[in-house]
């Protein structure tokens, strides 16, 4: 009978996991079934005890998991690491990011401005009151619901300017990323992996976690907007 490895992550590392897997799976005649939904849900689903084998979220997700018991602290490593980028709908005009001052001034400028719940949006909130501009810009702010990506609301008009990680960005269509955020407001998040408290195949799951980071997934990583975790 093949083993069956099942794995939870956010949406930012759907893509990647999804090509990680394929070769995963023809190395170990082994099926991995990679659920990915918003960061948020899949920790919620962590936290309630769904069977999962390993979990792949951000590492302040991970981290919190491991402290409540939920995921096993000895295992949880860090696998990735994605920007945030900035998009506008394909052929709409493309405001100057390319420094702190000129993003202030497409943020100020932008009708609408889409960002997730997840890791990049809490940075993004943040920077949005450093900038004393949180309030005055609250009626024209889309929160993307769990599991949409912000390139969605970008391309269907609903948001003029996303941010979102760029793993979650570049393989969709009818938007045009402008780039990273400029220094001194660049936002990088890291993706982290663990096997759960209630893994079963813990041979295989921490085989997995090995591939994961193995030389072999590093340029899988950066085709899919990601770069190995130092």
């Amino acid at each position: 009978m093949t083993k069956t490895l099942h794995v939870i992550s956010s949406m930012a590392t759907r893509h990647v996991l999804n090509e990680l897997a394929e070769l995963f799976q023809r190395q170990h005649s082994c099926r991995l079934d990679i659920e990915s939904v918003g960061g948020v849900v899949a920790a919620q689903r962590v936290q309630a005890g769904d069977a999962f084998d390993v979990a792949v979220l951000a590492a302040d997700a991970i981290e919190a998991l491991a402290q409540a018991g939920k995921v096993r602290a000895a295992t949880c490593l860090d696998v990735a690491c994605a920007e945030v980028a900035v998009a506008v709908r394909r052929g709409a005009p493309r405001p100057d990011i390319g420094s702190e001052a000129a993003l202030k001034h497409a943020v100020e400028a932008a009708s609408s401005i889409g960002y997730s719940t997840g890791p990049s949006g809490t940075h993004l909130q943040s920077l949005f009151e450093r900038w004393g501009m949180a309030e005055a810009i609250a009626g024209r702010t889309i929160l993307a619901p769990p599991g949409t990506p912000v390139g969605a609301l970008v391309a269907e008009g609903r948001a003029e300017l996303g941010f979102q990680q760029l793993s979650e960005m570049i393989h969709l269509q009818g938007i045009e990323v402008l780039g990273p955020l400029p220094p001194g407001v660049h936002i990088v998040t890291v993706f982290s992996a663990a096997l759960t408290a209630g893994a079963v195949d813990t041979q295989l799951s921490k085989m997995w976690l090995a591939f994961l980071v193995s030389p072999e997934a590093d340029e899988v990583k950066r085709r899919n907007g990601m770069t190995p975790a130092q």
